[in-house]
């Protein structure tokens, strides 16, 4: 996924993030209008924070910035803070 498709849905250094865990592949896949969410789709399930740590690795290495969970842990919706390196 290209990294200016994803910061253009980032507001005021948040972003929403829809996850489907044990996914048989760990991919972005799209910007849902519906939700208002990016759709992230994680191999991890969705047990012991495995999920959402894979989802942050995912993120972070696309943005090439620091990411954490602002709201939404044990949520399959969530809103992500994007920080600056």
């Amino acid at each position: 996924m290209e990294r200016l498709f994803l910061e253009r849905h980032i507001k005021d250094n948040k972003l929403h993030v829809r996850v489907i865990p044990q996914s048989s592949r760990s991919e972005i896949e799209s910007w849902d209008d519906s939700i208002s969410a990016l759709r992230v789709h994680v191999k991890s399930p969705a047990d012991k924070d495995k999920a959402n740590k894979e989802l942050l690795h995912i993120l972070k290495k696309e943005l090439k910035k620091k990411v954490k969970i602002l709201k939404g842990r044990k949520s399959r919706n969530k809103i992500i803070l994007i920080e600056d390196l």
